[in-house]
């Protein structure tokens, strides 16, 4: 064969390996990226249509995309800046400057050197622009600097239901721990009473297999939910259980679980995440398990507790998560499970990140998305910090860094104004006729 032939030969070679491997969804596409991806994106980067749906596709497709994701989240939300404050002809000058219609005005995808700390690409003067003025109008605000407005507990772009002035003066008062610290039960028969009982296997069981042992004292058996409940599908049995199967009961969880970094890989299609997978340190002996709702929650036995807990600690091996054994919400959870305080009250990795809440329906259900109340942090205080304690000492917990490394051993050594600042205007407000901020509830 010439030199001209095996050119030949070798570039289709090339080209087609390439284009299988562009094709192909479930192949490594890692070779395209064209820069590191953030830490909301990197475990989706090679499904490079999910944000790119064709090719040399303009901002408008790239702002759809960002919404089938994310527009239900901002809504949920309470957006404090919507698309529609930035098409109101009165904002037409402020728009020419920054234009946050679109999300890739301030959150461009594989740009390392931009990305902030709480994973997302941002630049730091993007305030400055609309809010030149904002020290003449709070005189508290004179010589801070433009970068610190998104400081933690001061301002946040989209979600500031925990930050609004009415909510940090109605609560300014507060204890560090609040005197009633109990969280919302769980909702046990919710799940069960939804199966249908044509899909209950009521066959005689025998015990003597361990794995059926660890079902007979589960929250399933004790709703009535047997073998088919589970391994049952429309085309026959199945010995691995489909996700989908366990939607059937839990369609909120899975919901969650698929929005959240757990599960978004499989949202769209790619294999399962794994431990190995994280950018997050994680223990390297699980490093290769696929994750799915048996991962947390065992086979059979699905018991809660130890979900709660264990299944974190067994995955999870950052400083964070270290200290917790030990540490004020451990000891909590520990006096609960042994009955030296009583139920709902003890404090567990689920607790924080992946609280209990009640939908529109009034159910009580668990949000399994784990990084809906991380980004930003300060989501966590009306859903998760309030059930325990004063709204300023969350905000200074969770402003301080190292009392955050080390699981809330302590006191925070951090003050954060802002509460301060929302008490002083209010009581000002009469006097300069102008009623205090009111943009929450």
């Amino acid at each position: 064969m010439g030199s001209g032939a095996s050119w030949f030969l070798a570039s289709a070679l090339c080209v087609g390996y390439l284009g299988f491997t562009l094709l192909d969804n479930k192949s490594d596409r890692r070779l395209f990226v064209p820069g590191t991806t953030s830490d909301g994106h990197y475990q989706i980067e090679i499904a490079c249509n999910s944000c790119h749906g064709e090719a040399f596709a303009d901002t408008s497709a790239l702002q759809s995309a960002c919404e089938r994701c994310h527009a239900s989240e901002l809504s949920e939300a309470r957006d404090s800046h919507p698309k529609s404050k930035f098409t109101d002809p009165r904002n037409a000058d402020r728009t020419r400057l920054l234009d946050a219609r679109r999300c890739v005005t301030c959150h461009r995808e594989h740009w390392p050197e931009g990305t902030s700390a709480m994973g997302v690409t941002l630049p730091t003067d993007y305030c400055y622009h609309c809010h030149t003025d904002v020290a003449r109008e709070r005189p508290s605000h004179a010589g801070l600097e433009y970068s610190s407005c998104t400081s933690s507990g001061c301002h946040n772009f989209h979600d500031n239901r925990s930050l609004y002035e009415d909510f940090l003066v109605e609560h300014a008062n507060e204890p560090a721990a609040l005197p009633r610290r109990e969280l919302r039960a769980r909702a046990a028969q919710r799940q069960a009473e939804r199966l249908d009982r044509s899909q209950r296997d009521h066959t005689e069981i025998h015990l003597a297999d361990p794995e059926l042992e660890a079902w007979a004292v589960s929250a399933h058996a004790n709703g009535g939910v047997n073998c088919s409940g589970c391994h049952q599908t429309d085309t026959g049995w199945s010995l691995a259980v489909p996700l989908e199967n366990c939607a059937r009961c839990h369609e909120r969880e899975r919901e969650g679980w698929g929005k959240g970094r757990h599960g978004m890989r499989v949202e769209l299609g790619l294999r399962a995440m794994t431990p190995g997978d994280a950018r997050a340190p994680m223990h390297e002996s699980v490093a290769h398990e696929k994750l799915g709702c048996t991962s947390c929650h065992g086979a059979h036995d699905f018991d809660v507790k130890r979900a709660a807990v264990e299944a974190c600690q067994r995955c999870h091996s950052d400083a964070h998560t270290a200290a917790y054994d030990g540490g004020p919400h451990e000891r909590a959870w520990r006096a609960e499970l042994s009955g030296q305080a009583g139920p709902n009250t003890g404090v567990s990795c689920a607790t924080c990140h992946m609280p209990r809440l009640e939908s529109a329906a009034g159910e009580t259900f668990v949000e399994h998305n784990q990084n809906d109340n991380l980004r930003p942090r300060e989501k966590m205080l009306r859903g998760v910090c309030s059930n325990c304690h004063g709204s300023s000492f969350s905000i200074d917990a969770l402003a301080d860094a190292e009392l955050i490394v080390n699981n809330f051993r302590g006191p925070p050594k951090k003050h954060v104004a802002s509460v301060d600042w929302a008490v002083t205007r209010s009581k000002a407000a009469p006097e300069m006729n102008m009623p205090p901020t009111n943009t929450g509830d």
